[in-house]
């Protein structure tokens, strides 16, 4: 059985594949209770890549997950078949090359107009970008840098319904010299778009190690917020009482905010991986 896939790896093969999809199916009215919260639980496919994906989508269907993070269009049929879509998927760029540097917009807005309508036809409700490495950029030129792209793409996303998510992520441990870094920054970039369709996923365990006061910037971030992702802190592990954050406490902050979209499993488990999982579902559940 293959090794794993890492995230990097998983959006690259992500943005490279191409396929027509056909709308997604409902999810099975079996499905276990999620409580009186508004959003939707999801999973990042490559934390559990030597899974087989029928095999996965099948598991995690019964445990009441609804959507799957970060696979493309050849793996959507499979989804459909078990009741599940696609929740997040390419959009344009990577984590080290992305729009905070004009000359990589152009190949950027290409990537766009190719995901972002197909993303649409296959009820895909979000893509996913990034700021880019900084790589001695200034953090207000860098600032100024994906505004000016984004707005290039923003109208397209309008027309299609599918929101354009700007990735939070550490610069301390996984992802040095990442420029959108901290939420105030990420959250600025998106306000001066000024777009519906243009916000920030909010990566809980990244944020974590960057800034900590994970409730608070929520609930004081709360309109610009398109998705989330989970993972204990620190090691990206297990969300469970091994690790410092209180994700109960978390996810019924986000549910009083009325989210609606997805909050996606993104750790890697150091237990049996499908047990891990439906303890994260069962804790996320609120």
């Amino acid at each position: 059985m293959p090794d794993p896939i890492s995230r990097r790896h998983a959006l690259k093969a992500t943005a490279s594949v191409v396929g027509a999809i056909a709308a997604p199916l409902s999810v099975s009215a079996s499905l276990p209770p999620q409580g009186g919260a508004a959003f939707k639980q999801g999973v990042a496919r490559w934390c559990y890549g030597k899974i087989p994906l029928d095999e996965f989508a099948r598991a995690i269907a019964a445990m009441g997950i609804q959507g799957v993070d970060l696979v493309g269009p050849d793996d959507w049929p499979t989804l459909k078949n078990h009741g599940l879509v696609c929740s997040i998927t390419s959009g344009g760029g990577t984590i080290p090359d992305g729009l905070n540097r004009r000359e990589n917009h152009d190949k950027i807005e290409q990537e766009f107009r190719r995901n972002i309508p197909r993303a649409a036809a296959a009820g895909v409700p979000n893509v996913i970008t990034f700021s880019g490495n900084r790589r001695g950029l200034s953090d207000q030129e860098g600032l100024e840098n994906c505004v000016i792209g984004l707005k290039r793409v923003k109208g397209l996303a309008e027309e299609h319904g599918v929101t354009i998510c700007l990735e939070l992520l550490n610069s301390k441990v996984d992802h040095k010299d990442y420029q959108c870094d901290h939420t105030a920054w990420g959250v600025e970039v998106v306000r001066r778009v000024n777009s519906p369709r243009v916000k920030v996923l909010y990566d809980i365990y990244h944020m974590q190690i960057m800034e900590g006061d994970v409730i608070a910037t929520i609930r004081a971030n709360r309109d610009w917020i398109g998705h989330y992702h989970t993972g204990g802190v620190p090691g990206r592990h297990e969300i469970d009482g091994s690790q410092e954050l209180n994700y109960p406490a978390i996810l019924r902050a986000i549910a009083e905010t009325g989210f609606s979209g997805f909050v996606g499993h993104e750790f890697t488990p150091t237990r049996d991986p499908l047990t891990s999982l439906r303890e994260a579902v069962r804790i996320c559940t609120v």
